[in-house]
């Protein structure tokens, strides 16, 4: 009994182990911000960084919209309804930051969509992001990090390393 050949590898496929995660959901991402108006995905994937933390819990980026005369983009921001006027005062300072992204004058306005505070009801997205939870490391973990990294004189570089012998030896044994 014979065996099929094998095809031939995909030359678009690399063999390089392990594909970083953004690597593969860099494309789905792109597409979905652009069938939304966004050329600049990374408005979406970093809105806190974008207008800060505090405007980022109140709010969400969901759309932009190009007008025919071509002068300037409109951006549609979801908002608790409690925070409207609060948002609304910080327009001029959301259209600088979220400019400063472009490196041009994209958004010439923003348009508040008040909505309660878990989105729309297909989505049902809530605006807080989940908090970050640092676990306490283990000081014997942290003394042999130490100790690894104590012949190096560069202060910075020595904190480097501690920091990844730390994640080496805290990683799990699989």
């Amino acid at each position: 009994m014979s065996k099929a050949p094998l095809p031939p590898p995909n030359p678009s496929r690399r063999m390089r182990g392990f594909e970083p995660t953004f690597g593969l959901v860099k494309d789905p991402i792109r597409a979905a911000g652009e069938s939304r108006g966004f050329a600049v995905t990374r408005l979406l994937t970093h809105w806190p960084e974008v207008v800060g933390e505090e405007l980022a819990g109140m709010t969400r980026p969901v759309k932009i919209g190009y007008a025919r005369d071509g002068f300037g983009a409109t951006l549609t921001v979801l908002v608790s309804s409690a925070h409207a006027p609060m948002v609304q005062m910080q327009l001029p300072k959301i259209i600088e930051k979220v400019n400063a992204v472009y490196g041009y004058a994209a958004i010439s306005r923003i348009s508040l969509t008040q909505t309660a505070p878990t989105g729309f009801a297909e989505g049902q997205a809530e605006f807080m992001p989940a908090p970050k939870v640092a676990a306490k490391p283990d000081p014997v973990v942290l003394a042999k990090a130490a100790e690894t990294a104590a012949p190096i004189a560069d202060a910075g570089l020595r904190a480097a390393l501690e920091a990844l012998a730390q994640n080496i030896l805290t990683r799990r044994k699989t």
